[in-house]
Formats: structure tokens, C-alpha cells, sequence
């Protein structure tokens, strides 16, 4: 009788390249959910603020540049003192920095991909933070989280950093059209909560930062919080070189003003080896979650699968 063929070896897919793709986004998704708390990562929903043809599904969903915007966006909010003043009075950073960091993700993911109901409520809970948020300045002035103005000042360099990061190290090309809808839909979570004025192009963007730079100040408080930044341990050690590269990327990725009011260099012999470096993260983190390798090639309603939007692991 005739044998049977036999069984095909385990493909190498399986035996290695698989587990490895599923350690790393399971390692990169732990970052973005307590687990302890029994947070998951956030489900793509079509019926949210934004839907699949929005930009901001494509530029929120890049883990590495959403981490680089991230650094970059919080050295430059920190900048003003009523801004920084919320943080120092009324936060636990000195203790928790990583978990303020995990929640502002959660935030940023639940409006851009969450379903309409959950984005309101997430906005509803933060305003209802900032309304608690209120004390004085070191010169005697009062402050108040729900200011508008401050809240424009948060909206707008968040904005831009994670828009410059996603130009960066995802897509050079991307089109000025684009990046004005980009503002023009980010407008939605700042008129949400508050912020007053709000960009709604690249142009209104840079606009505001311009006349917001005679407000700005780094002073000692300044210099300890982004000290805190820019010195926090990594969740874990396979976590390290991401942490590592992605401040020194946030630096590099601030504006030559802000970088200098902050006394922050980026070293000219070391840029090209922090961005490679960088991109080759992102590369490894778009390959680990199944996304293409050239995100500027992408459809609109292609837009990339990231632990902030898709459930990782069982």
C-alpha cells in the first residue's frame, strides 16, 4: 500500500515570525492599556466623530509617530505657565508619569476611533476634570483649566506635533490639502472641549502658536517636570529602546525655539542616527501589527492598525 504523504513541516511563519509579531504587539499594547484596570485596547468603530476616511484615522494610527508627536507636544504645552501650573497643583506625574501619558493615548484613541457615544462621554469626563482645576500662578495671577485660551494652547501643539511627527516618519508626502483637513477635523475635539480659538488649517495653526510665544516661560518647574519627561524608566526592559529613541525623537521634532527655551540641543553629528533609528521602529512596529510598509501609499480608508485601535492577544 502506498504511504501516506507526509505532514508538512511547521512553515517558519509559524514557528517564528509569528509568536515574534504577536510578543511585539502584545509588549506595545500593555503600554497603552492598564490591564489591571481592565482596559482593552479601543475597537475601530465607523460610527465615531471621524469614521475610516478621516485623516485622523490615518495619522492617529502610527504608534511611533503618535509617541514622537506625544514628547513633542507635551514639551511645548508645558511651556505655558497656567498650563504647566494645572499639571504641578493638580496632577500625580511625579509618581505616575507613565500613566498620565497611557491616558491622554486613551483619550486621543477613544475620540478618533471610538464609537460617538464613548467619544462624548471620554470628552464629558475630562471636561468635568478641568472644571475642578483651578489655583494661582507664581506671580499672584489665577488660573483655571477650562480657560479657553489655555485649552487652545493645549489643542494646537498637540495637534501639530502629531501632525509633523506623522509627516516625518510615516508620510513626507502627504499633501497640504490633507494636512488642513487634518486641523479641520481635530477642530471637532477642541470646540468639544472648550478650546477657543481653533485652528482649522496648517496656516491658523501656525498662527497661533505665533501669537501664543510672548505668553510662554521655562522656568525651574518647567525644567523639573520635562526632566520627568525626558528621564522616565520604561514600563519594561523589552520597552527600553523604544522609550530611549522616541524622546530623543520628540526633541528633535520640537521647533528651534522651543527646543532653545527649554535648553534642549539636538546634536547634528547624532540626528541622522536618531531618525534611522526611529524609522526603523516604526517599521518593525507597522510589520509587528500587519500594516503596509509605505504608509504615504495607502487609500484613505486603509489606514493603519495600531494597539489603539484593534485587540491584541487573546
Amino acid at each position: 500500500m502506498p504511504r501516506p504523504p507526509a505532514a508538512a513541516p511547521p512553515s517558519l511563519d509559524r514557528l517564528v515570525v509569528s509568536p515574534l509579531r504577536q510578543a511585539i504587539a502584545s509588549q506595545v499594547a500593555a503600554l497603552f492599556n492598564d490591564r489591571r484596570r481592565g482596559e482593552k485596547p479601543v475597537q475601530r468603530r465607523p460610527d465615531g466623530l471621524f469614521g475610516p476616511h478621516a485623516v485622523a484615522w490615518r495619522v492617529h494610527g502610527d504608534v511611533t509617530s503618535m509617541m514622537v508627536g506625544g514628547i513633542a507636544g507635551l514639551l511645548l504645552q508645558m511651556l505655558h505657565p497656567a498650563v504647566l501650573a494645572g499639571v504641578w497643583d493638580h496632577s500625580n506625574f511625579r509618581a505616575d508619569m507613565h500613566g498620565r501619558l497611557r491616558r491622554t493615548a486613551r483619550f486621543i484613541a477613544l475620540t478618533t476611533y471610538g464609537g460617538r457615544e464613548e467619544a462624548e462621554a471620554v470628552i464629558a469626563r475630562v471636561r468635568g476634570i478641568h472644571d475642578q482645576v483651578r489655583g494661582t500662578l507664581p506671580d499672584g495671577r489665577p488660573y483655571a483649566a477650562n480657560d479657553p485660551a489655555l485649552l487652545a494652547w493645549v489643542h494646537v501643539t498637540e495637534a501639530t506635533s502629531f501632525l509633523d511627527a506623522w509627516i516625518r516618519y510615516a508620510e513626507p508626502s502627504m499633501s497640504s490639502a490633507d494636512q488642513d483637513r487634518y486641523f479641520a477635523e481635530m477642530a471637532r475635539i477642541g470646540v468639544a472641549l472648550g478650546a477657543d480659538p481653533v485652528p482649522r488649517s496648517r496656516a491658523e495653526a501656525r498662527a497661533l502658536i505665533t501669537a501664543m510665544r510672548p505668553q510662554l516661560l521655562c522656568d525651574d518647574r518647567t525644567r523639573d517636570v520635562a526632566r520627568l519627561v525626558l528621564t522616565q524608566p520604561a514600563p519594561s526592559r523589552m520597552a527600553e529602546p523604544l522609550r530611549s529613541i522616541t524622546l530623543q525623537a520628540g526633541v528633535d521634532l520640537l521647533p528651534a525655539w522651543a527646543r532653545r527655551m527649554h535648553g534642549l540641543h539636538s546634536p547634528v553629528l547624532s540626528l541622522p542616527l536618531v531618525r534611522a533609528g526611529t524609522l526603523g521602529i516604526a517599521h518593525t512596529l507597522r510589520w509587528a501589527f500587519h500594516q503596509p510598509a509605505r504608509p504615504e501609499g495607502r487609500t484613505r480608508d486603509q489606514s493603519a492598525v495600531t494597539p489603539s485601535s484593534r485587540r491584541i492577544g487573546p
